[in-house]
């Protein structure tokens, strides 16, 4: 009996960094986010610059809580527009996994296997952590 409480409590404690490094890092997000600032802004409405980055992609400002595809001013490809329409929300965990694979993302989550962004950029590392740092960078979505 010893031994089994011994090994949960091991199991837990083994588990727990891993539960908080799914979470992400916004000071590492930070750093990662400079991979993405070449197509995207972090801008307020009111104009003021959170990050200055590139239009190419759309305004990441209050991403986390905001429909996919909804970015006003942005012109969207039919893959995002379709994930809009389907309900897509963007969060944390939804976003880490869009920027690993965009085609595959919106693939899994529309259902259509020729579906396309205009992201081409793909994240090995550091999804989570960029996440964390979006959403700690402007407020979630109204």
């Amino acid at each position: 009996m010893r031994f089994a409480i011994i090994g949960a409590l091991l199991s837990a404690a083994l588990a727990t960094p891993v539960l908080a490094q799914e979470a992400g890092d916004a000071a590492a997000g930070e750093k990662e986010f400079r991979k993405c600032k070449a197509c995207h802004m972090i801008q307020s409405p009111e104009g003021e610059d959170v990050v200055k980055g590139g239009a190419v992609g759309p305004n990441l400002y209050g991403v986390m809580g905001r429909p996919a595809g909804s970015q006003e001013g942005y012109n969207y490809s039919d893959a995002l527009i379709a994930l809009k329409d389907s309900g897509e929300v963007w969060t944390p965990e939804d976003l880490a996994a869009y920027i690993t694979d965009p085609n595959k993302f919106v693939q899994e989550k529309t259902g259509d296997s020729s579906a396309r962004t205009k992201m081409t950029f793909k994240l090995n590392k550091g999804q989570a952590d960029i996440a964390a740092y979006l959403a700690s960078a402007s407020p979630a979505a109204q």
